[in-house]
């Protein structure tokens, strides 16, 4: 049986036409989370992309807090609880977790 995360990227694949990694999957939320139209963005408007994502995501364990949207439209949070030192492992597991949680709660897995 598949876990979580399989299927998970199974769906994604099949929605989108080509595998998604971990970065690809937390760019997708951050879109998803901005709420914007898809274009073409700049290095560094990319990386504020997957950070609205991992906001969203560790939002619900208490680590931020959402505080709304700036004139331009992009979403803002509060860092509410610094989160632990984690090994590299267990960051990318926590992630993952939430990268679940996210897609489940949307009803996708």
């Amino acid at each position: 049986m598949k876990s979580d995360w399989e299927q998970l990227q199974a769906k994604l694949e099949e929605r989108f036409g080509t595998p998604m990694d971990f970065d690809a999957i937390l760019f997708t939320i951050g879109l998803q989370e901005l709420g914007k139209p898809f274009k073409k963005y700049k290095k560094d408007e990319k990386l504020e992309v997957m950070h609205i994502a991992i906001c969203t995501l560790l939002e619900p364990y208490g680590f931020y807090e959402y505080k709304g949207k700036d004139d331009d439209g992009w979403p803002h949070w509060e860092l509410k609880e610094n989160l632990p030192y984690l090994e590299a492992k267990q960051q990318n597991k926590l992630i993952i977790d939430a990268i679940i949680d996210y897609f489940k709660k949307a009803e996708v897995i």
